[in-house]
């Protein structure tokens, strides 16, 4: 498909999509995790690791929340490359020599199988990484076994559904949604 083709099929999809929860909904749920993330990580001078691009949106929401010293780094890993199943990791860019002896924090936008998230948590490790810790958006309800079974800190739940919106795409498109809405079942 054309770049206006995945566009319409984003309008169409989004069109029928359902809210599963609204912008207040994630507001407040980022409210909690900054809580949570605060009381245990306030004095560690953490490196924040944002996993390209899913978390982009979620650790620039997050980061103005945590009201203590730290630093922010990016990596870019991906799965799904436009598509809705994920494939072989890809990396763009590992985590980078600032990890080593570091406490770490991924912030990510959504544990689902937690292949790419597992692989990010083994790359920090073997870059030198002192403590790593996990945060997400979403961690979705899947009735299989994971591959990282639960984030330290996680906001909201949903269903084994496809979802976008805060960050989360539809082939690309949607990540910029004020809500986070799942695929219309067929």
């Amino acid at each position: 498909m054309n770049p206006d083709q995945l566009r319409d099929a984003a309008e169409s999809v989004f069109s029928r999509a359902d809210l599963l929860y609204t912008a207040a909904d994630v507001e407040a749920a980022l409210d909690k995790l900054a809580r949570a993330i605060s009381r245990e990580l306030s004095g560690e001078n953490p490196l924040i690791l944002c996993p390209m691009i899913g978390g982009v949106v979620i650790t620039g929401q997050l980061i103005t929340r945590l009201n203590f010293p730290l630093e922010v780094d990016y990596i870019h890993a991906t799965r799904y490359r436009g598509e809705t199943t994920g494939k072989d990791l890809q990396w763009l860019r590992r985590p980078q020599p600032g990890v080593a002896n570091r406490t770490v924090l991924i912030l990510d936008d959504i544990l689902d199988q937690g292949i790419t998230l597992e692989k990010i948590i083994a790359a920090c490790e073997q870059a030198g990484a002192r403590s790593i810790y996990t945060a997400v958006l979403i961690e979705k309800q899947i009735n299989k076994h994971r591959s990282l079974q639960h984030a330290d800190f996680s906001g909201l739940t949903v269903p084994d559904r496809y979802v976008f919106g805060y960050g989360m795409d539809y082939k690309g498109y949607l990540r910029n949604c004020k809500g986070i809405y799942a695929v219309a079942e067929t």
